[in-house]
């Protein structure tokens, strides 16, 4: 049975397509994926993203205990500012990837995928070792992402808090709409811009209709998975499930910039990522830019010129930017260089296609 978030009737009530996504009910559109997309990259639109999962993590040991299960450097953020990183598994591949939030000296939220919150849960409370409490906080919090470039000027006007001058990947907690320790946090998973709201789950039908009322007048909407998807793509931002699972390195996904090998705490597989780092890579997940009107799809091999099969895709869409298939896929060296031409196999025909270089789209 899939489960539904506080919002589920008002998506209804908005004649919104629903569809079982993460094991939920959402919104995949409401108008068309074309439409608000591009309101999104050209103004501001309001999605709900309340199926990710958030645990607080809290006590004297908890950045030791957060260092020693995610690859990324958290000594590195001070009070304020959040972290992309990754959970990796014993085998080289990854658990999950999260964003982490430093709330306070020794407390901190991490937001996970909808899918992976029970398997994410489980692997990091069963390594913990430390002074460091981990609770399961889900279905506490409800979260709105307002993404756009006019999203933030939006939101500071409403708020009580300062916004101005919110650097990417801080945030801020404060009243909104008489809701007192909101976060409102520089991140999304657009490019575009904008902001992602914390809100008490038995809030959260009250500050999206308040959001959408207020917004009217700026050409705010709702927005729904579907352009997620295809904005997120345009971006090459990485999708669980699709581009990075259990059995892919962050090495090959190009993700080194979140595994720090030079910290000092070991993680899972740390050893194994210096090896692959000092090694070079043998794959890595590339930008593919096809010249044909077909779509790229999740498992489509990817093929050299001279019919070698070199990799498979991951993700594939229509960019409604740029009006050409896109995708991600991986490729095995060095066909994985940009300006290299491969041949995609739809099993019907193989599709011209080049690596291009990531995001497909510049965003001012």
């Amino acid at each position: 049975m899939t489960k539904k978030t506080p919002l589920y009737q008002t998506h209804v009530d908005l004649q919104a397509k629903m569809v079982d996504f993460a094991g939920y009910d959402m919104p995949v559109q409401y108008t068309s994926i074309k439409e608000e997309h591009a309101a999104v990259r050209n103004n501001m639109g309001l999605f709900d993203v309340s199926h990710m999962g958030e645990f607080r993590v809290e006590g004297p040991e908890a950045l030791r205990f957060l260092q020693s299960v995610t690859t990324n450097d958290l000594s590195t953020i001070v009070i304020g500012q959040a972290q992309y990183s990754c959970i990796p598994n014993d085998a080289g591949g990854i658990v999950d990837d999260l964003i982490i939030y430093r709330l306070a000296e020794a407390a901190y939220l991490l937001v996970v995928n909808a899918s992976n919150i029970e398997k994410d849960y489980n692997w990091i409370a069963a390594r913990n070792q430390y002074d460091a409490t981990l609770t399961n906080v889900s279905d506490q919090y409800g979260l709105l992402a307002l993404q756009g470039p006019n999203a933030l000027a939006f939101i500071d006007g409403l708020s009580d808090l300062d916004l101005s001058g919110l650097a990417y990947y801080h945030f801020r907690v404060g009243d909104l709409f008489g809701l007192s320790d909101i976060i409102i946090s520089a991140t999304g998973y657009t490019g575009s811009g904008g902001v992602e709201l914390y809100i008490p789950s038995d809030s959260l039908v009250g500050v999206w209709n308040h959001l959408l009322e207020e917004g009217k007048a700026h050409g705010l909407s709702p927005v729904g998975l579907g352009a997620r998807d295809t904005l997120r793509l345009e971006m090459g931002y990485c999708l669980y499930g699709n581009d990075i699972d259990d059995t892919t390195s962050p090495i090959d996904a190009g993700l080194s910039w979140i595994t720090k090998l030079s910290k000092t705490e070991n993680f899972p597989s740390k050893d194994l990522f210096i090896t692959q780092k000092e090694a070079g890579v043998k794959r890595r997940l590339c930008a593919i830019q096809v010249e044909d009107r077909r779509v790229p799809r999740h498992g489509y091999q990817i093929f050299s010129e001279d019919s070698q099969l070199i990799g498979q895709v991951t993700s594939g869409t229509l960019s409604p930017t740029l009006e050409v298939p896109i995708g991600l896929g991986y490729i095995d060296a060095p066909y994985h260089k940009k300006g290299t031409a491969v041949l995609i196999d739809t099993g019907r025909k193989k599709l011209k296609a080049q690596v291009v270089k990531a995001p497909f789209v510049k965003v001012n």
